[in-house]
C-alpha cells in the first residue's frame, strides 16, 4: 500500500534539498561543538518544517502524520543522528502533548514560538533511578493556592541544555491507584529553581545536547498543567506510541543510508584484483540487510497507519520499534565490518552511525521492554 500522496513527495523533495544544502555540510562542526545552532530551528520554522501537524490557527500546517514521517525520514539522512534526534524531539516527542491536550490559552501562548523555532522543546520524563516504570517516578508536584511546586531530578533529557520549554512528568497524588498519581506540566526555561546540573557526555548523538535537570521548589501556575490532573500516566502511555514509532522511522531511514554508503564502498574497494562487491559472502550479507530494512519499513508504515487512524496500536508500535532499532544495529555492525579499518575511523559516516543508533534499542523503551509489552498483548490479554 502506498501511504504517501503527491503532496508528501513534494514535501520530501523540499526537506531533502534543505538537509543536503543546510545540514550535511555542517554536521562535522556541530558534532565537534556538541550542539546544533539555534538558528537551524529558526530556519526550519520559517520554511514550515516544525509545525506540520499543528492547527493552522496557531501557525501550523494542519497536515497529517505521514508528513511528519517524511520529515523524520529525510532528517535521518543527514548522517548525524543527533541532529535528527534533536529536531524530532522538538516536533514529535514533546510538543504534540501540548497540541493534543493543551487548552486554547496554552496553545496560543506556546505553539507559535514552537512552530517558528524560536523556542526549543524538551521532554523531561526519565529520572536517575526510574526509566520505563512510569508509575515509580519520584519527582513531585504539590498543589497550593498559587499553583504547583515541583521538586525532583530528571536525566537523559534531549535538548535539555539549550531547551526553552520542558514537558515534565511529576507525581501529584500519593493515594489511590498508582496509575492515577501522575500529571504533566510545561516549565519554561529561566523559571526560578530550575537548573541544568550538568551536560551529559555520550557515546554518540554528539550534536544532540543531553542534560540532567534539577527542580528545586520550581513554582508554576495552574495554567501550566497539561491535560487532566492525575491522568498523566495515561497521557504518557498514549504519547509514547508516537515517540517509539518515530524512533523506528529514524532508525530504518538512517540504516538505509548507512547500507547505501556501504554498497558504494563495496563497489569501489578492490582486494585481490577485484572489487569487494563481487565477493559472494558480502553480497549475501547485503541482501539480508536490505531485506530486513524493507520488512522493518513496512512494519513501521503498518503501525503508523493504525496510529494515524486513532486505533489501538501498542502491540504494532512496540513490534516496529523492536524490529527496526535492532535491525539498524545489525546494519551498523555489518557496515563497519564492510569498511574494514576505515569503518573504525571517525572520518567515515558509518562509524558515527554505529555510535549514534546504538541509542535507539535503549531510548523510548528498551528492546527488553518492547518484548515484554508484545508478549503481554499476545499471551496475557487473550
Amino acid at each position: 500500500m502506498d501511504f504517501f500522496r503527491e503532496e508528501h513527495e513534494l514535501f520530501r523533495q523540499n526537506i531533502r534539498r534543505f538537509v543536503q544544502e543546510e545540514i550535511v555540510p555542517n554536521v562535522d562542526e556541530w558534532e565537534t561543538n556538541g550542539e546544533i545552532p539555534r538558528n537551524l530551528f529558526r530556519q526550519m520554522g520559517e520554511l514550515g518544517f516544525l509545525g506540520i501537524e499543528f492547527d493552522t490557527e496557531y501557525g501550523g500546517s494542519g497536515a497529517d502524520l505521514w508528513m511528519s514521517i517524511v520529515l523524520a525520514e529525510e532528517m535521518a539522512m543527514c548522517r548525524a543522528g543527533g541532529v535528527a534526534f534533536s529536531v524530532v524531539v522538538h516536533t514529535d516527542m514533546s510538543s504534540p502533548w501540548l497540541s493534543n491536550l493543551g487548552t486554547t490559552q496554552q496553545k496560543k501562548r506556546f505553539i507559535p514560538d514552537i512552530v517558528q523555532g524560536t523556542k526549543v522543546c524538551a521532554l523531561a520524563i526519565t529520572e536517575p533511578n526510574v526509566g520505563s516504570d512510569m508509575a515509580a517516578y519520584q519527582t513531585t508536584a504539590q498543589k497550593d493556592d498559587s499553583g504547583w511546586l515541583i521538586n525532583g531530578t530528571k536525566t537523559f533529557i534531549t535538548n535539555g541544555v539549550y531547551g526553552d520549554l520542558y514537558f515534565v512528568s511529576a507525581r501529584t497524588n500519593n493515594t489511590g491507584p498508582i496509575h492515577k498519581q501522575l500529571s504533566q506540566f510545561i516549565v519554561e526555561k529561566g523559571t526560578p529553581g530550575l537548573t541544568v546540573s550538568r551536560k551529559l557526555d555520550k557515546t554518540g548523538m554528539w550534536s544532540s545536547d543531553t542534560a540532567e535537570l534539577v527542580f528545586q521548589d520550581v513554582r508554576v501556575t495552574s495554567d501550566n498543567l497539561i491535560g487532566e490532573e492525575n491522568k498523566g500516566f495515561y497521557q504518557l502511555a498514549a504519547g509514547l506510541q508516537r515517540e517509539r514509532l518515530l524512533s523506528a522511522i529514524l532508525s530504518v531511514s538512517a540504516a538505509s543510508q548507512a547500507l547505501n554508503d556501504s554498497v558504494r564502498y563495496l563497489n569501489q574497494r578492490e582486494t585481490f584484483g577485484d572489487v569487494l562487491s563481487k565477493r559472494q559472502s558480502l553480497r549475501h550479507r547485503v541482501a539480508n540487510l536490505a531485506t530486513e530494512l524493507e520488512a522493518a519499513r513496512q512494519l513501521n508504515y503498518s503501525a503508523a497507519s493504525k496510529l494515524s487512524l486513532g486505533k489501538d496500536c501498542i502491540k504494532e508500535v512496540s513490534m516496529a520499534k523492536l524490529f527496526s532499532t535492532e535491525a539498524a544495529n545489525r546494519v551498523a555492525y555489518e557496515a563497519v565490518q564492510f569498511h574494514g579499518g576505515y569503518g573504525y575511523m571517525r572520518e567515515t559516516p558509518v562509524e558515527r552511525f554505529s555510535r549514534d543508533y546504538r541509542l535507539w534499542t535503549i531510548a523510548a523503551g528498551t528492546s527488553e521492554m518492547m518484548r515484554e509489552i508484545i508478549s503481554k498483548k499476545i499471551l496475557d490479554e487473550n
